[in-house]
């Protein structure tokens, strides 16, 4: 497979992740649960969370599939980890139930949701194999936590950073602060440049970087630069930029602002 098919089918398949019956793009709530008990238009019972972790009261009538398994009047879901989330079904709908920024949250996923049902693709720069460059990672001796903000006012993260990448684009010497990525040894990045908030979402751009080889090269590939869910929606929590992580040239590849913010087709 050449290099615009390989980028066209990594698009493809962020696309249908983003876009699938139960993707970010289905989400219709996001709730802040708290020691008072809630009931929400767009999932059944009464929730609240505590000390103890997140529970729903169903009522009569009323009920969700968990692990498998029906469940009726109270359920408890427990505490939940920083980052994680746990799932249950109603009906066609799922229901994430997730802690993020030390807040227990609750976002029902429904399949009919308009902004799923309207969507149609995300722009993105023709792919150039110009914005692949080689770099090095420059591991810390211990991973250093790093806080960051998100795209919910208020709402903090705290990630381990294991280093920094660094590399030359555009004639000079560049470093960003990477955080780990989805396989072992994998890097992510979430930076801005001077296309952002002009051709590209102002707030944070994401990269997947492959593990380090032997002698700590890496392929930074700015062409799969791509949009976090809060480029779409509002009632996404995703983390922003560390400081220092803003390129000071106009990185022109990759997803570029969604249709649903006002981007250009």
């Amino acid at each position: 497979m050449g290099f615009v098919q390989e980028w066209e089918e990594w698009h493809r398949q962020k696309e249908a992740v983003l876009s699938g019956p139960h993707g970010f793009l289905a989400i219709t709530g996001l709730h802040w649960l708290s020691p008072e008990p809630s009931r929400f238009e767009d999932a059944p019972g009464t929730w609240s969370a505590g000390a103890e972790g997140v529970v729903v009261e169903l009522d009569e009538g009323e009920e969700l599939t968990v692990d498998g398994q029906v469940v009726r009047g109270r359920h408890d879901f427990g505490v939940i980890a920083e980052r994680d989330s746990v799932y249950a079904d109603w009906g066609e709908a799922r229901l994430e139930i997730a802690k993020r920024g030390g807040n227990d949250i609750l976002r029902p996923r429904h399949p009919g949701s308009a902004l799923r049902t309207a969507f149609t693709y995300t722009p993105a720069y023709a792919p150039d194999p110009r914005w692949v460059v080689e770099g090095r990672f420059l591991p810390y001796e211990e991973p250093r936590p790093v806080t960051v903000g998100a795209a919910v006012e208020g709402l903090e993260h705290v990630y381990d950073s294991p280093g920094q990448v660094e590399f030359e684009l555009e004639g000079a010497r560049h470093r960003l602060t990477a955080f780990n990525g989805r396989g072992p040894g994998a890097l992510m990045v979430l930076f801005t440049d001077r296309t952002s908030g002009v051709t590209t979402y102002a707030a944070n751009r994401s990269l997947q970087i492959a593990a380090p080889d032997a002698d700590g090269r890496v392929t930074i590939d700015f062409n799969r630069a791509g949009n976090l869910p809060c480029a779409y929606t509002d009632l996404a929590t995703c983390p922003l930029p560390p400081a220092g992580n803003r390129l000071p040239v106009a990185v022109e590849a990759g997803e570029r602002i969604p249709l649903e913010r006002g981007g250009r087709p």
